[in-house]
């Protein structure tokens, strides 16, 4: 079964990067999840922790940078690498331990779009910039 990013690609278009959720930003969920299994009410945050991580894609594709979130409800982040200005890395004292972190990405027509409880970061970033350098630019006739 093709995900969401496979499916979504255009002739042309292919993938450069994937990320992947780190299991070190679901901590929280699986913490709860522990110190309340007795309760029953442990199960709800272990699906939670399993539904983030299974559920979300994360990739550069030689176009854009595609962020797809949610099992039921979708919520999808599609930013053209040329229109991207700002990419901004959001890391706790957690995430710089366990090497995990949010990506702010920035553009002329998105304001700001975070991709939460990304696996390397710094990674990401560095695919990011290069996979825009690698972007012929647009020829404008004048």
């Amino acid at each position: 079964m093709a995900g969401h990013v496979d499916s979504a690609l255009p002739a042309g278009e292919y993938v450069t990067y994937r990320a992947t959720v780190s299991v070190w930003s679901l901590v929280p969920y699986l913490f709860l999840g522990f110190l309340l299994v007795f309760h029953g009410l442990g199960v709800l945050f272990f699906a939670i922790a399993a539904i983030k991580y299974f559920s979300t894609e994360l990739a550069i594709t030689n176009r854009r940078v595609i962020a797809k979130f949610g099992l039921i409800s979708r919520k999808t982040t599609e930013i053209n690498l040329k229109k991207i200005q700002n990419i901004q890395i959001e890391q706790s004292v957690l995430g710089r331990m366990f090497n995990f972190g949010a990506i702010v990405v920035s553009g002329a027509e998105n304001p700001r779009a975070k991709i939460p409880g990304i696996s390397f970061p710094l990674q990401f970033r560095d695919e990011l910039v290069e996979t825009q350098a690698s972007v012929e630019p647009v020829c404008v006739a004048t």
